[in-house]
């Protein structure tokens, strides 16, 4: 699952509980996936912050080094 995709199933999930007519049990499961979702995303915005951090300039040249967790 790409992090755009997540994103969206996010935002599908955030408007079913704003409507309030998802029964107790599927609320449940609806915030379960929800909070996985959520996690998910945040892992790959932090792992695209850390490239992103790896680029450096060298007397004028922008380099950029590989990431290793």
């Amino acid at each position: 699952m790409s992090f755009e995709e997540a994103l969206k199933r996010l935002e599908e999930i955030a408007g079913i509980l704003e409507k309030g007519d998802a029964s107790l049990d599927e609320t449940l499961k609806l915030f379960e996936e929800g909070m996985k979702l959520s996690n998910f995303c945040q892992k790959k915005l932090t792992e695209v912050e850390n490239k992103i951090k790896l680029i450096v300039q060298r007397e004028g040249e922008v380099s950029l080094e590989e990431f290793k967790p």
